[in-house]
């Protein structure tokens, strides 16, 4: 169903309202949930469609109603809004699908960004997904998205492919698992950190990463303030000891570990290590020995020990 569209949120802006003519087009079916991605903290990143079906929905739930105030006030946004977050996601959950249920719109949004990204939304999604409603994602501001366009040299290595970690764990068991992953892994890894633990966490990474591993810091992304700082694993604590604010929240890439072709290790020098390895150690050890010593991938690893198994068994 094409619902009319509220252009007054435009009265300031300089084109031609006649430009806003495309979302009279949009399509806004009915009984359905709205996954709305919001500015994560510069209000001109909302896009026209999030405007458009936050103006059109029945209700809006959000993360935090005192904190999404402000946003739809910006904007001259005036909906029923409930809150839906982390401690009543399931809840929460049921009294949307009862709406649904009556064939309205409803709206999701979180306090910033992409719902669902290290912010509630899936227990939600499942819910809805379960009881049979459609599920529309409205796609906008992503700290992920926007840090990894301006990463440059950081994601060089990895080809693009990334992993993201949500946020450093505090429990050093977690943070421990987590450091041998980056430091294994040919992927550039993404996690976000609070401004109070971010130096403890950046001294960590110099101690415990290579001293060449690239690092990628952003703060206040998309801010007045914002900042985006390249450097190796070794200059960390340096920088630290310059750095004027680590104020704010923070985005940080690591590069991959680079296991380029013409610096692997031959099979058969591969083989000599399993082999010297195997009197003492089991498959999977010798795995993890290798791949993180000679940076080569962890199935890689496990496949040779296998074969230096065999071989041993044979002899």
């Amino acid at each position: 169903m094409l619902l009319p569209v509220d252009i007054s949120f435009a009265k300031d802006c300089p084109m031609e309202l006649s430009s806003f003519d495309f979302l009279k087009q949009q399509d806004l079916p009915a009984g359905a949930l709205y996954m709305v991605a919001t500015p994560i903290g510069n209000m001109g990143d909302i896009t026209l469609r999030a405007l458009h079906v936050l103006n059109s929905v029945d209700g809006i739930a959000c993360e935090d109603t005192r904190h999404s105030a402000s946003l739809l006030q910006h904007f001259g946004i005036h909906k029923k809004c409930v809150a839906l977050h982390e401690h009543n996601e399931i809840a929460g959950a049921q009294n949307i699908i009862q709406h649904l249920s009556q064939n309205e719109r409803w709206a999701y949004i979180s306090d910033a960004g992409t719902p669902g990204v290290s912010d509630p939304g899936a227990r939600l999604v499942n819910a809805v997904q379960k009881a049979g409603f459609r599920i529309i994602p409205v796609p906008g501001a992503s700290a992920v998205s926007s840090v990894i366009s301006a990463s440059g040299s950081v994601m060089l290595s990895s080809e693009g492919r990334f992993q993201f970690l949500g946020f450093w764990p505090n429990k050093a068991k977690e943070r421990g698992a987590l450091i041998q992953d980056m430091r294994s892994s040919s992927k550039t890894s993404i996690f976000f950190e609070s401004p109070h633990q971010i130096r403890d966490t950046l001294i960590t990474l110099s101690k415990e990463l290579e001293p060449k591993r690239q690092v990628l810091v952003g703060r206040e992304l998309t801010k007045k303030f914002e900042q985006l700082v390249t450097l190796s694993a070794a200059d960390i604590p340096k920088w630290l000891e310059k750095a004027e604010s680590l104020k704010g929240e923070f985005v940080i890439l690591v590069a991959g570990r680079q296991t380029s072709s013409d610096k692997a290790p031959e099979y058969s020098a591969l083989l000599l290590w399993a082999n010297a390895l195997s009197p003492h150690l089991g498959s999977k050890e010798i795995a993890a020995v290798l791949s993180q010593a000679l940076g080569i991938t962890k199935k890689e690893a496990y496949q040779v020990a296998l074969d230096a198994k065999d071989q041993n068994e044979g002899q």
